[in-house]
């Protein structure tokens, strides 16, 4: 006697049972587990549009009258930076009137192979200050560089007051506008005190005092001579200064504080 098969399975193979397939599909592109699946009547419809769905939100449509009133017209560029002024060139001979001496002149810059401003600065260099030479100098460590005009004889003052007796603060005085650092400004530090009007400088980072700015003569710079590079110093002359008793002696000296005017 055969056995009657049940009505699920009778139907053939490839008939799909509505909503069947659809549940499962839907619930593993549900983003987490936790979510309720959908009943298994409901139809697929619902879960795509959900699928199509971006995550982000969406962005406001603009409405049909302002695309029409932005249509064809390009959003507006923005401004173009204006370029940097052109340096001014430096003169040429033939700018300058320099009448009959023309011709030596632009034969001299030809022979030296100088240029307008290396040719004025050699004929500077050799007249400016007459009598005096350039010294170079600067700190142990290099990180301060200095250039000064000076007498090749140099005249040296050796003050014994409380803090130049302790650093040797051997020194020769010149006008501020005889003095050029040439590079470390960033790599000096300063001490005072007292009075404060001696700015006693020197080097951060190897600690060696190459010039300061005396309280004699605060407008100028006292140089030290044993921080001068080697060739240009022709004598020394010593004379010892009572700087332990700095206003009598500053009264009793003649000449030191005008060492620093031109």
């Amino acid at each position: 006697m055969r056995r009657a098969r049940s009505s699920a399975a009778a139907k053939p193979r490839g008939q799909k049972v509505p909503g069947a397939s659809r549940a499962p599909a839907a619930a593993a592109s549900a983003p987490s587990a936790g979510r309720a699946r959908p009943p298994a009547g409901q139809t697929g419809g619902a879960s795509r549009a959900a699928a199509r769905q971006p995550s982000g939100k969406r962005r406001p449509q603009s409405s049909p009258r302002s695309q029409e009133a932005g249509a064809g017209e390009p959003p507006p560029e923005p401004p173009l930076p204006r370029p940097p002024p052109a340096a001014s060139a430096a003169p040429s001979a033939s700018e300058l009137d320099l009448g009959e001496q023309r011709e030596r002149w632009e034969t001299f810059q030809k022979r030296q192979r100088l240029s307008f401003e290396g040719a004025a600065k050699l004929l500077l260099d050799t007249y400016e200050y007459q009598g005096l030479v350039k010294h170079t100098g600067g700190c142990h460590c290099g990180a301060v560089r200095f250039e000064v005009w000076a007498s090749a004889d140099l005249h040296i003052f050796d003050c014994n007051c409380s803090i130049c007796k302790k650093k040797q603060n051997r020194h020769f005085i010149v006008p501020a506008s005889r003095f050029k650092l040439l590079k470390g400004a960033e790599s000096i530090t300063t001490y005072t005190f007292n009075t404060h009007k001696a700015q006693h400088t020197f080097c951060k980072r190897c600690g060696v005092q190459s010039f300061y700015s005396p309280r004699s003569n605060p407008g100028g710079f006292g140089i030290a001579p044993h921080c001068l590079d080697e060739g240009t110093v022709r004598s020394v002359v010593i004379e010892e200064f009572n700087g332990s008793n700095w206003e009598k002696a500053m009264k009793e000296h003649k000449t030191i504080k005008n060492m620093s005017k031109e």
